[in-house]
């Protein structure tokens, strides 16, 4: 167990160290005013319309990096730092979220393969864990050895889930990332400075998603030591 909270830990201070950087990422930036005066839900609109997308809505959400593109209701929700602002983080936010209703209108397989997996998901993150625990916990008490491993292995199969979908989701929030920037681009939408801000603060935006699947992939891997490990 030990191992695993070392493990745990280590993902656990990377994880703050990029989240960290991200958000003095989006301040620095934040300062980065857009000359062309228009601001996140403006851009969100203007990159709807430019993509031939009537039917989803951008509207204002509460909270800070709150900003999401929600397929089942077609909106697009920014932040309330993103909606109002004129500045370079709120284009490329704003960008960002419209890039995945672009995905929804053109059916990008791997955001259609997220949506599919997200109720699978909700289901099984929360208890897999606990899965794998008790059946280790069983294989160590006399005579339900098997019982225990199945039960472990049942738990790893539904960690599994979780761990698919943090893969998957990488490619859903790169590609959001690169057509939001290629449109800002295509468009003369930024200036030159102002467009540098935005790809950078996407960039590390994309490596919080890229630490969370290194953490999902670590923490199935260290179960699955565990599990098969003990059969031996």
């Amino acid at each position: 167990m030990y191992g695993y909270y070392i493990l745990i830990g280590a993902i656990a201070l990377v994880s703050w160290l990029v989240s960290r950087k991200l958000k003095s990422k989006f301040e620095q930036y934040s300062k980065i005013h857009l000359r062309n005066g228009m601001s996140g839900a403006e851009i969100a609109e203007k990159m709807l319309a430019d993509n031939g997308i009537r039917d989803v809505k951008v509207i204002s959400t509460p909270g800070m990096l709150t900003d999401h593109y929600n397929p089942s209701n077609k909106t697009v929700n920014l932040s309330e730092g993103v909606y109002n602002q004129r500045n370079a983080s709120a284009a490329a936010v704003a960008a960002h979220e419209c890039g995945h209703a672009v995905q929804h209108a053109q059916a990008y397989q791997w955001l259609g393969l997220r949506s599919k997996l997200v109720p699978i998901v909700n289901v099984t993150s929360n208890m897999s864990m606990w899965v794998v625990f008790g059946g280790l916990m069983l294989g160590a008490a006399a005579g339900f050895g098997i019982i225990g491993y199945y039960v472990a292995v049942a738990g790893l199969v539904m960690m599994s889930f979780a761990t698919i979908f943090s893969l998957v989701t990488l490619p859903v929030e790169y590609d959001a990332s690169h057509r939001a920037l290629a449109w800002l681009k295509n468009t003369n939408m930024l200036a030159p400075d102002e467009y540098a801000g935005a790809e950078d603060a996407l960039k590390w935006a994309a490596r919080t998603y890229l630490v969370a699947a290194i953490g999902s992939v670590a923490t199935l891997a260290y179960w699955a030591l565990q599990v098969f490990g003990g059969r031996r």
